[in-house]
């Protein structure tokens, strides 16, 4: 599986490396991404996602399924 947030879609960036000199060689911005278990009690069943961790705090605030339907509703949830 790729590094991609399952939830918000981010994906690494790319962008420079600017040293003292201001030398500029490529580099990429990884996100922070955990692996992380969520149960849904609707379904009565665990599911694991690949989320980052501005996606952790998205669904502490609004709540797991509220999160996966607006993700489902944007297309980046299959």
């Amino acid at each position: 599986m790729a590094r991609v947030c399952q939830i918000t879609g981010k994906r690494a960036r790319v962008g420079n490396n600017v040293s003292h000199a201001n030398n500029k060689t490529k580099r990429k911005f990884m996100p922070n991404l955990q692996k992380k278990r969520f149960y849904l009690p609707e379904e009565d069943k665990w599911i694991t996602l690949k989320v980052s961790a501005s996606a952790l705090r998205t669904i502490n605030k609004n709540g797991i399924t509220a999160v996966l339907k607006e993700a489902k509703e944007k297309g980046i949830l299959v």
